[in-house]
């Protein structure tokens, strides 16, 4: 009697981020740790985002040497030239919504993605917001992995909407002290949580505000997949962790992803990588000027992709940073001005002295320099973690999502820097950066140290964020079998 052929069907992941920076950035990293594990991995982002990543990155050149690695694109359904951006990002979530569904199911059945003798994709790891990949997952029998690239601590928060809907915590106003009242429907957070450190979009006067409406049935929707990626590690967020789980038991902390990947590329947490995964042109020329600079002197300024201020906002800024006379390191992107988006020549001009200012810089290897001493941020979650990483101290100007969430925990949590939220008065940025920069500054600097030192421990052999991708990547290899 004949033997029965088999065919052994190879792990093959198909990984969907959110198309945003932070999101794309960290998301890559996953997929680089993946391609090393000897997982095929097909990157699907949509084609706004593509056509960033080809003109401004080095990834398909850099994944050449992964031979199961495939970018591959979508409509999200938007015209180009939507800015899908600022106050307009949440017009992308629902085109993607009613657009990219139908794209991506069509996608997954037509064999397209098996070519090369990848085989079928046995995996799906998306963000947990784009809820309809999990519909199209479970209708096809593709096991899902959600991932959050946002920190715990505000996915927390998160999850607790619905308490604070039923506490009469939700919503409120942002006139009186409503702001400052302690939030008290947070598990572990009841000490510190004020109105004004919930995310940005909870200052509504009605719950039946959109993306309060999105965001509060996460728990419930971030369930219905068989395990969660968060990238973030167990000492830094551990009672919070224990909320989530609550919610998702099965959790994999395998962060900072960044950090994570350098060791395994190189088996060090100080490689410099050449490489890039940022949607702008970086401006390096920076990095000449930083090497100019005394010993942790210079206070690198950046608010992320997204966020933007008014022209008022920026000169508050700028008399700040002069009036602290500590040297700095701006970033302004093209975008990030409203109104007619110009830096004002009076900026750029007075900036000569003891600053300077790029359109978009490498930052992680401008927090690993040595001549950084500080970090005036946004409180994005892939810039915290770089920073808790290089040890830098923070001064948060947050501006929205988990954002607020973020700089209260570094500030009151984690001691690692300044809450600055809900102002911009040259004064207080003076101020503030005199304090992390100078009075405070070996009180801040040994926090820092101490925090960086628990995040490389994690991702050394045995650490909490090395053990859990191991596991990971065994429990990936476990949804493929043998097909007769």
């Amino acid at each position: 009697m004949p033997m029965q052929k088999t065919t052994l069907t190879y792990p093959h992941v198909l990984i969907f981020p959110l198309p945003l920076q932070g999101a794309i950035n960290s998301m890559l990293k996953l997929a680089e740790l993946l391609s090393v594990s000897d997982i095929n991995v097909t990157f699907l982002v949509t084609d706004h985002i593509h056509a960033r990543l080809l003109n401004h990155t080095n990834v398909v050149s850099r994944f050449k040497k992964y031979s199961g690695f495939v970018l591959h694109s979508i409509s999200d359904g938007l015209p180009e030239e939507h800015p899908r951006s600022g106050a307009r990002y949440m017009e992308m979530f629902d085109s993607m919504k009613f657009n990219s569904k139908s794209l991506l199911k069509e996608l997954l059945s037509c064999g397209r993605l098996e070519r090369g003798g990848r085989g079928p994709v046995t995996c799906i790891i998306a963000d947990g917001l784009m809820s309809f990949v999990c519909d199209v997952a479970n209708e096809l029998g593709i096991s899902i992995f959600y991932t959050r690239t946002l920190s715990p601590c505000s996915l927390s928060v998160f999850f607790s909407l619905p308490k604070l809907i039923q506490a009469g915590e939700l919503p409120f106003s942002t006139t009186g002290d409503d702001l400052d009242k302690p939030i008290k429907s947070v598990p572990g957070m009841e000490n510190f949580l004020r109105g004004r450190d919930l995310p940005d979009f909870c200052r509504s006067d009605t719950i039946s505000n959109p993306r309060i409406q999105l965001f509060k049935n996460e728990n419930q929707e971030n369930a219905r997949a068989q395990g969660l990626i968060l990238n973030s590690f167990d000492d830094l967020e551990g009672p919070v962790l224990d909320n989530i789980r609550a919610s998702c038991p099965n959790i994999y902390t395998i962060g900072p992803l960044h950090t994570h990947l350098k060791m395994k590329l190189d088996g060090t947490s100080s490689y410099t990588t050449t490489s890039s995964n940022s949607l702008r042109k970086e401006d390096k020329s920076c990095m000449s000027w930083l090497d100019s600079q005394p010993y942790k002197s210079v206070i690198y300024v950046s608010f992320g992709s997204i966020a933007t201020v008014t022209r008022d906002q920026l000169m508050e800024f700028w008399y700040g940073l002069v009036n602290s006379r500590c040297k700095f390191l701006w970033v302004i992107r093209p975008d990030s001005i409203s109104g007619d988006g110009e830096i004002p020549a009076e900026v750029l001009e007075g900036t000569k002295e003891r600053g300077y200012i790029v359109g978009w810089a490498p930052q992680e290897e401008v927090l690993a320099h040595q001549s950084v001493g500080g970090f005036l941020t946004h409180s994005g979650w892939n810039s915290t973690l770089e920073s808790v990483v290089e040890g830098v101290p923070m001064i948060c100007w947050p501006y929205f999502m988990d954002q607020q969430v973020n700089s209260r925990f570094v500030s009151e949590v984690w001691k690692l820097g300044l809450d600055m939220k809900d102002t911009c008065d040259r004064v207080i940025v003076e101020k503030m950066i005199k304090e992390v920069m100078i009075e405070r500054k070996t009180e801040f600097i040994k926090s820092a140290d101490r925090m960086a030192m628990l995040a490389k421990q994690s991702l050394s052999e045995g650490g909490s964020s090395c053990s859990n991708l191991e596991r990971l990547v065994k429990d990936i290899k476990s949804t493929t079998g043998v097909v007769h």
